[in-house]
């Protein structure tokens, strides 16, 4: 007998469910990874549905849930629907620097349609020099009067070709400008923007590519808060964002692990169940046990009254690799057949190894737990 969930239930899940059921969301997500684009009128749809920022303000347009009841509705996303429309749903949580540090002008004219799902919005930090260490970016803004122009190379940009606007963090160049890192909501239709699609492992319906910068005008007003303060805004909502996406990766992994026990229960080899070989029963035990720890330090931290950088890091490490077993164990013990596109396994795999890379890799989330048990001392003066 396979267990229920181990998420709460919530009034929120019936809408999901019914939402998945009516737009074929379990079938749409396998059609995108054969046929890659940007699903647009699904993402509309969840806006309509009021999916999208489930955890932002209701004075933005948001649903205003608390990061528990957001967390189990990721976690059903996920093991409903897989990661596309999970992910999608947290699509404004990943812009979440736009909603709290955007002029009013910026949040009505971009952070608003994004809720409601009518405009896409990006996120650019990576470049080919730089990644988790924000203070190597190379792009540039150059103030010029009422403008800055902004040049440089945005690479593995989620949505690179099908963004209408990105945020797009870059060091400003000037005798007062400092060190830091600024952001700058850019819409993707200005001159001297070049846009190339790449080819990825997994979650192919992003289509992550390169998105090049030459002599960009921005005005002054598209810059996202105060002046060279955009890593301490990202380095918050990374913290949130860790969490909610460790519940989209169990969420999915825990359908894997439903649909093996299935065939392993069914599956007779040398006369007797597999699920009667302990080399396959022991293994899938193991599984259910990790996963719901896992869950279980994910809800916790969910439910602190602030989450903390060292939980959350561990949180998304540890549920990362604990779905990606589950998920590994699914294919090997659906045997040929779970290493073909017949069924899920495979793409699921595919998606969740992203995982262990983007919104911080596995070493970095060891060293921001690290740092907590050994805390840097003070800069000198």
């Amino acid at each position: 007998m396979i267990p229920p969930l181990p998420i709460t239930e919530d009034p929120v899940h019936s809408e999901v469910k019914e939402t998945v059921e009516r737009l074929r969301l379990g079938y749409r997500y396998r059609e995108l990874d054969g046929a890659p684009e940007f699903p647009r009128e699904e993402f509309r749809e969840l806006g309509r549905a009021h999916l999208l920022g489930l955890s932002r303000d209701t004075r933005l347009g948001g649903r205003g849930l608390p990061l528990p009841r957001v967390g189990s509705v990721l976690y059903l996303l996920g093991y409903l629907a897989g990661t596309t429309f999970a992910k999608l749903a947290m699509q404004p949580e990943f812009c979440g620097v736009l909603g709290e540090y955007g002029s009013t002008d910026l949040i009505e004219r971009y952070y608003r349609p994004l809720l409601r799902g009518e405009l896409l919005i990006g996120n650019q930090i990576t470049e080919p020099g730089a990644g988790s260490d924000l203070s190597t970016l190379a792009t540039t803004a150059r103030r010029d009067g009422s403008e800055y122009r902004l040049s440089g190379t945005k690479t593995e940009a989620a949505f690179a070709t099908e963004a209408d606007a990105a945020i797009v963090y870059a060091k400003v160049e000037g005798p007062d400008s400092g060190s830091g890192v600024s952001a700058f909501l850019v819409p993707q239709t200005n001159v001297g923007i070049v846009r190339t699609p790449g080819d990825d492992l997994g979650e192919r319906w992003m289509r992550r590519g390169t998105v090049v910068y030459d002599q960009v005008r921005i005005p002054a007003d598209h810059r996202i808060g105060t002046e060279g303060k955009a890593f301490e805004y990202v380095r918050d909502e990374l913290v949130r964002d860790r969490l909610l996406l460790s519940c989209i990766y169990l969420g999915v992994a825990r359908r894997s692990w439903e649909e093996t026990i299935d065939h392993v229960g069914k599956r007779v080899a040398f006369g007797r169940p597999l699920s009667d070989q302990e080399a396959v029963g022991f293994a899938l035990v193991e599984d259910w046990v990790r996963s719901d720890a896992a869950w279980r330090y994910v809800e916790h931290a969910l439910e602190g009254p602030s989450v903390g950088a060292a939980e959350s890091a561990l949180a998304k490490w540890y549920a990362y690799e604990v779905a990606l077993t589950c998920i590994d164990h699914a294919i090997q013990f659906h045997g040929g057949r779970g290493y073909s596109k017949d069924l899920p396994h495979e793409q699921r795999w595919r998606d969740v190894r992203s995982g262990g890379i983007a919104h911080g890799p596995s070493e970095i989330m060891h060293l921001v737990a690290s740092r907590a048990l050994w805390p840097r001392p003070p800069a000198s003066p």
